[in-house]
């Protein structure tokens, strides 16, 4: 508890400051006292609010806590990034009075309208954008595809974190109603269903057992679903926490591969579906081993790799000429859930952060940037995605 202790009483320093220097400001620029009250007053109610709610245990708390924890801290974030922007500008707009020059009030004004426009934008992902849903058409060659699997269609999905949506299931349904628009013959969802524990999912089981593939949907597990971000009364409430999740996709009609693979036929031809749990870059846990979960990997068979994070492609597969996986499927990284102009800051992090990505031994890797949130609430940019991937052999 130290680390977001010391974090929230640097943060709320920084704040103070913040506010302390737009107070001034506004007391020099408005003639009217109202609107530096205003500032005072405004700023010493939520930065109260903020340690209030930076109490709130997060590993033991329920889900409605946890979704107010959530909104209350983005609530107060969407004030004060703006306000720092502002800040910036304005401060820099000011240096030319150390030179005996006049303040730039021009760089002052547009900080306020770039300060406004943010503001715009994070409600907009959170109140708007977060429904939207993007779908998006790749076409993936293959050249060892066999014949009769020229042309087959896999729709990709990842990252629903239902717990973000309470007991609401009108936007999963949503997305169960345009997965099976598209007439895939198989569905693949790459991990993180859940956010901290199970019981999240029980008001989507029905929703999601309507979605429907020629050769069924295959899942596998991410970084959240094993419940590591709650706090259990014990190993064995942990471990049947992990059962129910199994048994719940098994309703669902869905096909979990736990470090496992599965054959899907077309005319005498055959592809191999390999799921992995999940094998993760610190500090994420790693439960998948690959060598389980298809043993003879240098074969000649065409194999298509569930895996949650792409930083198992990068570590793993990626330049390993004996192991032959053509595709590997991933989400995880959500790109943050901020981009732009094909820009996202999941690029730091993440050098395959969405997108398709090859290297020269063939190796392929699409990664999917999700249909849910965690943490934010929001999608700033990084619209929600259902992928519709087309193999083709040539």
């Amino acid at each position: 508890m130290r680390l977001p202790l010391l974090a929230t009483l640097i943060l709320l320093i920084i704040d103070v400051a913040i506010d302390f220097y737009l107070w001034r400001r506004i007391k020099r620029s408005c003639k009217n006292p109202l609107w530096a009250k205003l500032q005072a007053y405004s700023a010493i109610i939520l930065n109260i609010c903020l340690l209030v709610v930076i109490c709130i245990p997060k590993k033991k708390g329920g889900d409605a806590g946890l979704e107010f924890l959530m909104w209350s801290l983005y609530a107060y974030f969407s004030v004060y990034v703006p306000k720092y922007i502002f800040c910036i500008f304005d401060f820099i707009s000011a240096i030319p009075k150390l030179f005996r020059h006049k303040r730039l009030n021009w760089l002052s004004a547009c900080g306020g309208v770039l300060a406004v426009l943010i503001f715009v934008a994070m409600w907009w992902g959170a109140l708007i954008n977060r429904y939207n849903i993007d779908v998006r058409e790749v076409e993936i060659i293959i050249p060892d595809l066999p014949e009769s699997f020229d042309g087959y269609t896999i729709a990709q999905i990842s990252d629903m974190h239902v717990g973000t949506y309470g007991a609401d299931t009108s936007y999963v349904a949503k997305v169960v109603e345009c997965v099976n628009s598209l007439d895939a013959d198989v569905i693949t969802f790459t991990g993180d269903i859940v956010n901290r524990k199970t019981t999240e999912l029980v008001p989507f089981i029905k929703p999601l057992s309507r979605l429907q593939a020629r050769d069924g949907v295959y899942s596998i597990l991410g970084n959240h679903d094993y419940g590591d971000y709650y706090t259990w009364p014990s190993p064995e409430a942990k471990q049947k926490n992990m059962s129910d999740l199994i048994n719940y996709q098994k309703q669902m009609g869905w096909h979990m591969l736990n470090n496992e693979s599965d054959f899907v036929y077309r005319q005498g031809d055959s592809i191999a579906v390999v799921g992995v749990e999940n094998v993760g870059d610190p500090p994420f846990n790693t439960y998948g081993d690959l060598d389980i979960a298809y043993p003879a990997l240098d074969d000649e068979v065409v194999k298509i790799l569930l895996s949650h994070n792409p930083a198992h492609w990068n570590d793993d597969i990626k330049d390993s000429p004996d192991k032959n996986i053509a595709l590997t499927l991933s989400g995880h990284t959500h790109a943050m859930q901020i981009s732009a102009f094909g820009l996202s800051p999941a690029a730091w992090r993440y050098p395959t952060w969405g997108g398709l990505y090859a290297d020269e031994d063939g190796h392929q890797l699409y990664v999917n940037i999700g249909i849910g949130e965690v943490g934010v609430p929001a999608r700033i940019g990084a619209t929600p995605e259902i992928t519709l991937i087309t193999l083709r052999r040539k």
